[in-house]
């Protein structure tokens, strides 16, 4: 195998892994349009907003009722089955991390938007993840399960309809009372906390009745299949529900394993766990809390909609007590350092898949080093620097064969057109050309398929990472994770894509000299549509690896070239002494 073959083999093999791997994310295969049964059946608002039909949701568990408490028929009830009904008013609340807005008809969160995060296409505009309008759907609902309970059907009140955070508050809390029956008095409450997108929400239940009470609530994510905005075949990232339970892990649920009934995390109760609907660099998530019993479900429903939900027991109440039951929602960017401290597991929503064991101790490491350049940009280099370094004598060997085999380039183009068409001849004669100059043209294989996994990592590790969104570099390039608005960069990765193509003897097959002609072109207009972060690390890594195989081939081409020199100085003395 030459080195133009090692290279198409390693092209090969990173275009595989990119297209196995979206395969195994069911990421852009997934996504349908947007809600398309819904645009027929939505009814318009005096607010502009709209309503999706019917949305039937899976029943509640059977959950045995508390020691000494009679069995609840509560646990035998259906989760109402509409998403989002009509009427109720719009509470409006605003931290100093998010906008907010919830619906009286049901508590829903219907909205929200983070004031640190820019639009994707509108950077004037913050980051609107919730929404509830005729092209897009995503919102969290939650209620308790049984008769005469409230639910995201329930018609609440309030104390107002506009919520600030004080300037000095560490908390906002916004009350919602449902009506009272049979002697049950029923508040939801939303707590926001300064500096933090987790968002307290719990049934706060006053049992006035002379019975004990068994309380069973649910909270769902519901969203429809469009993708968020910016989403790029060339770059496709998973949208859709996830649970993680600690004896499944973390299992991604795509939406067509939804349409064919799948549950790879496990039916039944347990006391650990979260169900999330994620999307590239944001997420939404509850998380109840530890020893909680808790069943995950995930459905279909009407208008092209999906439930993503986790139902739970409360604690039994007796009769003239009160009690709480509550599941945090999680509502922001996929920070890692924030995410690993508020649930086991939840950090592995940045996901990179087979490649975790690589990826994550990369992105620690590039977030050291931007502890201390304070540029993203920078450390990209820094990190890529670090990693040539680490690999430098792997790539040594590789780089040596390719030198090598570049200064018997002309003996093999003597051997092509001595044998012409004859094949076998041509194979013999270079084994025996390869054996005579002590080359091993499959010297540069096993140092290219160790490093592959670590640069295909570093990839994902950038494609990946909130920190990087929106970040600037330096002059023109001020956001890694878009692509380079004037191109400069994919062109200039093409350049050294060129550079390095004539570092490396000319194939003597013409087939793959046309081939490796074209691919720098190919490469180029390719990574025109990738963001600007990993354009850069390419471009980095191939600057690099040019220096080094430059200094390389002038090595062993002035080794080659000593003994020819001097077997020449070495004839006139023959000749006179002779």
């Amino acid at each position: 195998m030459d080195t133009q073959r090692l290279i198409l083999f390693f092209v090969f093999v990173f275009s595989a892994f990119m297209l196995v791997d979206a395969y195994q994310s069911d990421q852009r295969a997934q996504h349908g349009p947007a809600i398309p049964e819904a645009k027929a059946k939505v009814e318009a608002k005096a607010n502009g907003k709209t309503e999706p039909s019917a949305i039937p949701v899976p029943q509640a568990p059977a959950v045995p009722s508390a020691a000494g408490a009679p069995a609840s028929p509560q646990a035998e009830a259906k989760v109402p089955s509409t998403a989002l009904g009509a009427g109720g008013e719009i509470i409006k609340i605003e931290t100093d991390l998010l906008r907010a807005q919830i619906s009286t008809k049901g508590g829903d969160v219907r909205y929200i938007e983070f004031k640190q995060h820019k639009g994707t296409l509108d950077k004037t505009k913050p980051f609107v993840l919730f929404q509830n309008t005729a092209d897009h759907v995503y919102v969290a609902q939650s209620g308790l399960i049984g008769e005469g309970m409230p639910n995201h059907h329930t018609l609440y009140t309030t104390t107002g309809n506009n919520f600030v955070m004080k300037e000095g508050a560490d908390q906002l809390e916004v009350r919602l009372s449902a009506p009272e029956a049979n002697g049950v008095k029923i508040d939801q409450v939303y707590r926001f906390t300064r500096g933090s997108y987790l968002i307290d929400v719990s049934f706060e239940i006053t049992n006035a009745s002379d019975k004990p009470l068994q309380t069973f609530g649910y909270y769902q994510l519901v969203r429809d299949r469009k993708a968020p905005d910016g989403d790029s075949m060339m770059l496709p990232t998973y949208t859709g529900p996830a649970v993680f339970t600690r004896l499944e892990k973390f299992q991604k649920v795509a939406f067509d394993d939804i349409d064919k009934g799948k549950k790879p995390y496990g039916t039944g109760l347990l006391e650990e766990g979260w169900v999330a609907m994620i999307q590239h660099y944001f997420m939404s998530a509850y998380l109840p809390s530890e020893k909680t019993q808790r069943e995950f479900y995930t459905s279909k429903l009407e208008s092209g909609l999906y439930a993503a939900g986790v139902k739970v027991v409360g604690t039994p109440i007796a009769a003239g007590q009160k009690g709480v039951l509550s599941a945090p929602l999680y509502a922001g960017p996929q920070d890692q350092k924030t995410l690993e401290k508020l649930a086991p597991g939840l950090e592995l929503v940045v996901d990179y898949g087979i490649l975790t064991i690589f990826a994550a101790p990369l992105f620690w490491v590039l977030q050291w080093i931007h502890g201390w350049v304070g540029n993203w940009g920078v450390a990209i280099i820094l990190l890529t620097v670090l990693i040539k370094l680490v690999f430098y004598p792997l790539q040594e060997a590789s780089y040596k064969a390719m030198a090598r085999m570049k200064v018997i380039a002309p003996k093999m183009q003597q051997l092509k057109e001595r044998y012409g068409d004859d094949r076998q001849r041509m194979q013999k004669a270079m084994m025996e050309l390869y054996q005579k100059e002590k080359v091993n043209p499959m010297a540069g294989c096993l140092p290219i398929l160790v490093q592959m996994p670590v640069f295909i990592a570093l990839y994902w590790v950038i494609l990946a990472s909130v920190e990087l969104r929106h970040a600037p570099f330096y002059g023109w390039i001020q956001d890694l994770s878009s692509i380079d608005p004037w191109y400069i960069l994919p062109v200039l990765m093409g350049l050294s894509m060129v550079i390095q193509m004539r570092l490396n003897p000319v194939p003597p097959d013409p087939i793959q000299a046309k081939v490796m002609k074209i691919m720098p072109i190919a490469f180029s207009i390719f990574f025109f549509f990738f963001p600007a972060g990993l354009v850069l690390y390419w471009l980095v890594n191939n600057i690099l690896s040019i220096a080094q195989q430059w200094h390389i081939n002038r090595k062993i081409e002035g080794a080659a070239k000593k003994p020819a020199v001097e077997r020449a100085e070495a004839k006139p003395s023959e000749n006179k002494s002779g």
